[in-house]
């Protein structure tokens, strides 16, 4: 049996690994487009503040680890999916013939469509090559523009500001982080970032970039400096500007190859495509929601585990369908760390509860679907984290709790160790 996994990615490696534990015999084989071993781009900020080496990005530390597995991994972009013949074509024409076939390409960066994006300073934060442009030009007085307030640009945030330059962040949206946190939650955030010496503009869309007199060191040499024009009229001048507007799952290689897309790579509850023999994972899958039912793509690292766990073992023959990912972010701001799960921002019918202390930064807000949570944002706080989706996922009955946490919100350990009492169902 041979194995075959595009995309060297969290979710391509777990499920090589996954495949190897499963079936002791058969060839995994992964091929990666990037000239790097396999890493985890939720490592790159802290290789940006110095506090790891490049190969502390690696997904495995110990550098035979894959081969040790008998795992080979190599290096190429596939072009082209021939399902019907069961091979993957490679960019230099080589063929690989599998008996099954996982995509897990992952996501690129989307661009926005104005003036100036294609200037040389301008810069995503994606990949290990990104990230090392940017450490050339982050040093103490350069001045950066972060485009986008999202959860990619808070991740890097940090780091930017860690790193001594100037920084300003431009977000088109009324708050940070706007899919993951409401108008209070991402207020709040954006309070914090100013009061670390971070400037952040809001409701604020870039017109266009441009370049000016001068020049800055990057590390293919020198570059122009830059300019970025906001449509209220504002020109924030840049030594570098970085772009973290979103990403989408990569998929235009699968074009003519029968593989039905939509937004991502559409699967059913055991990870398989529209064509026998191929299964999708990780952030080009289009998978089940576990709140909703519906499918969608949720591009961050937990459901990419999640996903090439599940779809190694239906791969390999064992039967294991998935009841849906949580829609899950944690995310730490410079210090200040939130979260969001499941239906954060409501049901239809629903209601919900909420409690906030402006002055210090402490936020949470649950959502109801009868007597269950579905859906919970927090700020501030850590201790709830792993109860919260634990109840979501578990769809905890409340037993007479939820009065009680619609009064204060903050008692939802005790309504879970009591609703996890058999013998103490009810709130004393």
């Amino acid at each position: 049996m041979q194995h075959v996994i595009i995309g060297a990615g969290p979710a391509g490696v777990v499920a090589a690994e996954a495949i190897r534990k499963y079936d002791v015999s058969s060839t995994v084989t992964i091929v990666g487009e990037e000239p790097e071993k396999p890493y985890s781009r939720m490592a790159i900020p802290y290789y940006l503040i110095g506090q790891i080496e490049e190969g502390g990005t690696h997904l495995r530390k110990v550098p035979e680890h894959f081969a040790s597995q008998g795992i080979d991994v190599r290096h190429g972009r596939v072009t082209t999916v021939d399902a019907d013949n069961d091979s993957v074509v490679l960019e230099d024409g080589s063929r690989l013939e599998y008996d099954k076939l996982l995509i897990a390409t992952g996501s690129s960066p989307v661009k926005l469509p104005i003036p100036g994006m294609d200037l040389p300073g301008v810069v995503n934060c994606w990949t290990l090559a990104d990230a090392r442009k940017i450490a050339a030009v982050c040093k103490p007085g350069n001045e950066v523009v972060l485009v986008g307030a999202g959860f990619i640009g808070c991740i890097i945030l940090e780091a930017l500001a860690r790193s001594g330059v100037s920084l300003t962040v431009v977000e088109a949206e009324n708050r940070m982080v706007p899919r993951m946190m409401n108008e209070v939650s991402g207020g709040l955030i954006k309070s914090w970032c100013e009061n670390k010496g971070v400037a952040v503009r809001t409701s604020a869309r870039v017109k266009a970039i441009e370049q000016t007199g001068g020049f800055v060191s990057t590390l293919l040499g020198k570059s122009k400096k830059l300019r970025v024009l906001l449509e209220s009229g504002e020109a924030i001048n840049a030594d570098m500007v970085i772009s973290a507007t979103g990403v989408r799952p990569n998929t235009a290689f699968l074009k003519g190859s029968g593989i039905d897309v939509d937004d991502g790579i559409l699967v059913d509850s055991c990870f398989r495509t529209s064509k026998a023999n191929v299964f999708a994972a990780g952030d080009v899958c289009q998978g089940y929601d576990f709140s909703t039912g519906a499918r969608m793509v949720q591009a961050i690292q937990p459901t990419a585990t999640e996903h090439g766990r599940y779809a190694a073992a239906n791969m390999t023959g064992i039967s294991l369908p998935h009841q849906g990912s949580v829609n899950m972010n944690v995310l730490d701001t410079m210090g200040l760390i939130s979260s969001s799960f499941g239906l954060w921002m409501g049901t239809e019918g629903g209601d919900s509860a909420e409690l906030a202390d402006l002055d210090r930064f402490r936020y949470i807000n649950l959502q109801f679907d009868g007597d269950v949570i579905v859906g919970a944002s927090s700020l501030g706080l850590t201790n709830h984290v792993g109860v919260l989706r634990g109840m979501i996922q578990s769809k905890t009955r409340l037993n007479g709790w939820k009065a009680k946490l619609k009064e204060d919100p903050t008692l939802i350990m005790e309504a879970y160790m009591d609703c996890h009492q058999t013998l103490s169902p009810n709130p004393r």
